[in-house]
């Protein structure tokens, strides 16, 4: 199985078909609109705008299991992204990435580790998954890493489709 037969919905509703992502580079990231990291935001958005030409996304999980952070409806949480942050990247439905109720989509995840060797449950929003065109876990960002920093943006460049 990889990430592109998992089914999941789209925060609107219906399948966010994660086949059409095949052939592109994919930053999955599970976000909260009332976190401290929730500015990050800015630079995610800044990252689709920099690379959607290119095939790229970020790809937006909304979660709601770090002290309550995400408590809103699909509704709530698309009027604030699009109305605080300008998102244009897709989101997909509210789940949870750890867990007995884990998500299909973190369990194919979870256990790729990050730069200090960390592997399994999800630390906190913003944890970042960079999924190369093949649909492998090219490479896990802690949930403090910036968007903007070289660190990510060097494996961006590094997992673009050629």
């Amino acid at each position: 199985m990889s990430i592109y037969d998992v089914e999941i919905e789209s925060l609107q509703g219906g399948s966010a078909d994660l086949a059409q992502y095949r052939g592109k580079a994919v930053l999955v990231v599970n976000v909260a609109s009332k976190c401290g990291l929730t500015p990050q935001y800015t630079g995610l958005e800044r990252l689709q705008e920099s690379y959607s030409a290119r095939g790229f996304t970020v790809l937006g999980v909304p979660c709601n299991q770090f002290m309550g952070q995400e408590p809103g409806t699909a509704e709530e949480i698309a009027q604030f992204c699009s109305a605080t942050y300008g998102v244009t990247f897709p989101l997909t439905e509210k789940i949870e990435v750890n867990g007995p109720d884990r998500h299909a989509l973190y369990l194919e995840l979870v256990d790729t580790p990050d730069v200090s060797g960390h592997t399994g449950d999800i630390r906190w929003n913003f944890e970042k998954f960079l999924i190369a065109p093949d649909g492998t876990v090219a490479a896990r960002f802690d949930p403090r890493t910036e968007p903007d920093t070289d660190e990510l943006v060097e494996a961006i460049d590094k997992t673009l489709p050629a």
